[in-house]
């Protein structure tokens, strides 16, 4: 598992210049059996990463592209009259598949993306009377445009609950970005004279398996409390922040146990690409960001003061002790 673990590393951080918490957090994300946001600007290798990451496992690989005149069946698969035997019979859509790109997600309306609930939160479609099982592989990565920019439509919270991680992308450094001009000139150089030979570095067992082990990683109930010590932080920030906090209401709904959940899961792929068989506090802050900075809303006052989600999350991660 070791040697799985360490080429799936080497294959995204040659494929992704420059975003080495990028790949880590994909990890993380696939490891702890979770689904991933990505919001960044266009350009950023948002897609490139879940590409990468495809091509890298023996899977099912479908990308949606998300569109406003897209619609839910076009995801999940509808029932379709068959003239010939007077029955209505299911057609599967791309969702039914091991790893799912779900391109530029908030292109769509909300009547779409909230297709992708049931599927995320129960492994499952229904159509009409029927459920249908998804593959125990089934992974999602969602990207984003920021949604500040024309033509997006705000994701639900809901929705946003449902992904474990939400990490956020900026531009890469100016060495980081002339690495990528090179190995793309390279790749056009070559690409017509040498046919792509790129094979999967491991099957969908294996990731299974990586699965089954983080879960079965120690840890202590020191760690578990701070867990949850953490989330709980995040609903009554005046406990925690003391005379950081100055009294004033910064957090307007915070952490759901869902959050709970996705914190304990991620420390513990965290901890197994660490190379350990045991997770720590720095598992649980190393990941804390983007586990949770999609589940918490911030007041006015806050918005205010000019303080970010990220802020916020960083003065709690630094006031609350581990036990």
């Amino acid at each position: 598992m070791v040697a799985v673990i360490e080429q799936l590393k080497d294959h995204l951080n040659r494929a992704i210049i420059g975003q080495p918490d990028l790949t880590h957090e994909l990890l993380v994300a696939l490891i702890a059996n979770g689904h991933v946001l990505l919001e960044g600007p266009p350009g950023i290798a948002k897609t490139t990463a879940a590409k990468a990451l495809a091509n890298a496992i023996d899977s099912r690989f479908q990308r949606i592209q998300f569109t406003p005149d897209l619609l839910p069946g076009d995801v999940t698969g509808s029932d379709i009259y068959q003239q010939e035997t007077g029955e209505f019979s299911f057609i599967p859509g791309p969702i039914m598949n091991d790893i799912v790109l779900a391109d530029e997600i908030n292109r769509a309306p909300a009547k779409v993306q909230s297709a992708l609930l049931e599927a995320m939160g129960e492994n499952q479609v229904t159509v009409g009377n029927h459920s249908y099982a998804l593959s125990p592989l089934f992974f999602v990565i969602a990207t984003q445009n920021p949604i500040e920019q024309e033509g997006t439509y705000p994701l639900p919270e809901a929705q946003l609950d449902r992904f474990m991680l939400k990490i956020n992308l900026g531009y890469p450094s100016a060495a980081s970005e002339l690495e990528v001009l090179r190995l793309v000139r390279q790749q056009d150089l070559h690409k017509a004279s040498t046919p792509s030979t790129s094979q999967p570095l491991c099957k969908p067992s294996d990731i299974l398996e990586l699965q089954q082990k983080a879960l079965s990683l120690y840890m202590s109930e020191s760690v578990e409390q701070y867990i949850v010590q953490l989330v709980m932080a995040t609903r009554k920030p005046e406990l925690y922040l003391g005379d950081a906090g100055k009294g004033t209401n910064l957090i307007e709904f915070g952490a759901s146990p869902r959050g709970t959940l996705a914190l304990d899961r991620c420390a513990r792929a965290n901890a197994l690409l660490n190379g350990r068989d045991f997770v720590t506090p720095d598992d649980v802050r190393q990941i804390a960001l983007p586990v949770l900075r999609h589940r918490i809303i911030t007041t006015f006052e806050a918005q205010a003061a000019g303080l970010s989600v990220d802020d916020l999350l960083k003065r709690l991660i630094s006031h609350v002790p581990a036990l």
